[in-house]
């Protein structure tokens, strides 16, 4: 992915690493549990063309710092100030996947300066079952990590088996085991806890949600939920897509961005 590497501080003083390329109105992308900035590589050419794009490694991983003790709302902060970084450029619109579409709806709810947010399918309470949590946790702490990701892509995303031959025969560029033993076990705990409905009736700017056709039951909980108390959104399905369009259907999501956005 090509691009300016650079960083910022988040207000705990977390060093917060970027990658920005592209011309136009800004745009802010914040990724999904396993992922970093290089998740975003099959739509970072499409993107690109379109807007000024940034990328945000979240904090734990890649280009990032960390701060102990974790905390959720510091991840709300972390993009808050990212934003508050590119407003000063014009006006800042954000998108983001998965656990990184909690962060964005967390950072919008605190009053950071963006103008319009889509969220294709955040975590939430649902997606992380207790019973889960507990086996995950206990097969991390064994070093099981490579058991622990089957669980969480088979059980919580949804993926088939034909699917995660095709990610084994081609496996993304970045190390998504070493990004799940660091922070998957605080951050599943996180969403467990987290309280969307609340942030959601604090949000003050136009939402789009994002949700597959074949995607897992939370997903459609959590973004029916969040239709029900976000002051202003709407909804655009993905048909035949389940979690992982940003992957397979980049085109897709292009253009739904590019009609909200635009």
């Amino acid at each position: 992915m090509e691009g300016r590497r650079h960083e910022i501080a988040s207000d705990d003083g977390t060093r917060i690493g970027l990658l920005t390329a592209g011309q136009g109105p800004q745009l802010l992308l914040v990724h999904g549990g396993m992922g970093c900035i290089e998740a975003w590589a099959p739509m970072w050419g499409r993107l690109t063309s379109r807007w000024q794009v940034t990328a945000m490694d979240r904090r734990g991983r890649a280009s990032s710092g960390d701060t102990a003790p974790y905390a959720l709302d510091q991840e709300y902060r972390d993009v808050a100030a990212v934003a508050a970084s590119l407003a000063g450029e014009g006006p800042v619109d954000v998108f983001g996947h998965s656990f990184g579409a909690t962060c964005v709806l967390g950072a919008a709810a605190r009053g950071a300066p963006v103008r319009r947010i889509a969220l294709y399918e955040p975590g939430g309470p649902q997606t992380i079952p207790p019973e889960w949590l507990d086996r995950v946790q206990d097969m991390l702490a064994a070093g099981r990590v490579a058991r622990a990701m089957m669980s969480f892509l088979t059980e919580i995303i949804g993926l088939t088996e034909e699917r995660i031959r095709e990610l084994r025969d081609t496996p993304p560029a970045y190390n998504a085991l070493a990004i799940m033993a660091a922070t998957l076990p605080r951050e599943a705990a996180a969403l467990a806890c987290a309280d969307l409905p609340g942030l959601a009736a604090a949000v003050r700017v136009p939402a789009l949600l994002m949700l597959g056709s074949q995607t897992p039951a939370w997903a459609g909980d959590i973004t029916d939920e969040l239709l029900a108390t976000l002051p202003d959104s709407k909804l655009a399905m993905l048909d035949g897509q389940g979690h992982e369009a940003t992957d397979r259907a980049p085109g897709m999501i292009t253009g739904l961005l590019a009609g909200f956005f635009n």
